[in-house]
C-alpha cells in the first residue's frame, strides 16, 4: 500500500498532463533554498501573466534559479497542475515507490520462508511423548 501511496500520484499526473496538458514557456520567479517549491510565470499561451507553483515528481523539484526559462506543461482544466515539460515526456526515477517496492518484496519473502520452515517443522518434527 505504501508503494501505491507514491507511485500512483505522480503517474497519474504524468499520465493526466501527457493526454490534456499545455506546454508553455514560463519565467521562474521564485525558488526556495531546500527547493520545496518552484514559483512560475507562463511566458506565452492563454495563461500569460499567470504564476503558479511546480508540483514535485516522487518529491523532488527541478534545480532552477530564479530568472531561468523553462518549458512547462500543466492541465487547462486545473492550472495548478505543472511540471516541467522533460518530467511529463521521461519522469525520473520515483526511488520512494521502488524503495517501498524492495521493502514490500523483502518482508513478503521474508513471510513466506517463515511459513515454509514453521510447516517443515511442525511436519518433520517427532511426535510428542505421551505423559
Amino acid at each position: 500500500m505504501l508503494a501505491l501511496f507514491f507511485w500512483l500520484p505522480s503517474r497519474t499526473l504524468v499520465h493526466d498532463l501527457r493526454a490534456d496538458g499545455v506546454t508553455v514557456v514560463a519565467t521562474v520567479i521564485g525558488v526556495d533554498d531546500q527547493p520545496r517549491y518552484v514559483r512560475v510565470r507562463f511566458a506565452q499561451g492563454p495563461r500569460s501573466s499567470a504564476e503558479e507553483e511546480l508540483w514535485d515528481y516522487a518529491g523532488m523539484l527541478p534545480d532552477v534559479h530564479s530568472g531561468d526559462s523553462l518549458t512547462v506543461t500543466y492541465d487547462p482544466d486545473d492550472p495548478s497542475h505543472v511540471l516541467p515539460h522533460i518530467w511529463v515526456i521521461d519522469p525520473p526515477t520515483n526511488l520512494p515507490a521502488y524503495a517501498a517496492f524492495t521493502l514490500a518484496a523483502l518482508f513478503l519473502a521474508g513471510a513466506l520462508v517463515g511459513a515454509v520452515r514453521r510447516r517443515l517443522l511442525l511436519t518433520h518434527s517427532p511426535p510428542p511423548e505421551p505423559a
